[in-house]
Formats: structure tokens, C-alpha cells, sequence
């Protein structure tokens, strides 16, 4: 059991420094904070769904089932109107810090985009590209002419290796 234990600690440990390692910004904290909450209130909407439709089944085992159904469904409204508010103002908050993640990755990738020597490599890159273009244009070229020279060139191997 002791060794079981000792390894148990030893992967908690290792996930622990390793999610210090791979630190996230505060806005994604924030984010994944904003998930667990959308998470809670989603498990809450599903019960209140489950006891709706529970409290609607029964109604039909009475004789007044469309007044029964009126009750469970202002029941329900009452239940579900205070977790419908707090999911407007959630999706709310989610949507601006989703904005402060674009708008944060975007600027990191303009600023990889103006350092001088990514520009420069893109440039090589550029131009090694266009070079393999017109190689791949000029084998091409090539490869047709030599099927066009094809037939002439057969002739005159023929005419030039015949042995008398």
C-alpha cells in the first residue's frame, strides 16, 4: 500500500509543478472560472427541467389536468426566470473576456509579425517558394519537350545502330 500511495503522491506532485509550468493568463483563469459557473447552472436548469416534467406528469393523474399544468408551469417560470438572468449576465462576461484573449493573441501575433527576423525568414521562404515554382515550371517544360523530341530521337538511334 505504501508504494501505491507513494506513487499516487509522487503524479500529484508532478501535476501540480507542471501546471505551474504551463501557467495560464489571468483571463483564461477567468474564463475557465466563468465555464464552472455556466457548468453549475446548467446542472441547476436540468433539475428544474426534471422536476417540471415530473410535476407535469402528475398532473394528468388528475381530474384537472390543464389548471395543474398552469401551476407547474408558473412553478417552473418562477424556478428557471432567476437562473435565465444569471446565464444573460455569464454569457455576458464569457463573451468580453473571450474578447480580451482574441484581442491579447492577436497583439502577440502582430508583434511576431513585425520582428525583423521572422520577417526575414518569411521572405526566404517566400523566395524559395517562387524558386521551386519556376524549377517545377521549367522540368515541366522540359518533360514535354523531350516527348515531342521523342519520336525524332527514337529515328535516329534506330538509323544510327543499325549493323550491316
Amino acid at each position: 500500500m505504501k508504494p501505491v500511495f507513494a506513487a499516487l503522491s509522487l503524479v500529484v506532485a508532478v501535476l501540480c509543478c507542471a501546471n505551474s509550468v504551463w501557467a495560464n493568463t489571468p483571463e483564461e483563469d477567468e474564463l475557465a472560472e466563468l465555464n464552472k459557473i455556466e457548468a453549475q447552472l446548467l446542472l441547476q436548469r436540468q433539475w428544474i427541467d426534471y422536476r417540471w416534467k415530473k410535476a407535469s406528469a402528475a398532473c394528468y393523474k388528475d381530474f384537472f389536468v390543464t389548471y395543474c399544468l398552469k401551476g407547474t408551469r408558473a412553478d417552473y417560470r418562477e424556478e428557471i426566470d432567476p437562473i435565465r438572468a444569471q446565464e444573460v449576465a455569464l454569457h455576458e462576461s464569457q463573451r468580453i473576456v473571450r474578447d480580451k484573449i482574441k484581442d491579447a493573441n492577436d497583439a502577440k501575433r502582430a508583434a511576431e509579425r513585425a520582428d525583423p527576423a521572422k520577417a526575414e525568414q518569411r521572405a526566404d521562404n517566400k523566395k524559395a517558394f517562387e524558386q521551386k515554382q519556376k524549377d517545377e515550371v521549367e522540368r515541366a517544360a522540359d518533360l514535354e519537350k523531350r516527348r515531342k523530341d521523342a519520336p525524332r530521337r527514337a529515328q535516329e538511334n534506330k538509323a544510327g545502330t543499325q549493323l550491316d
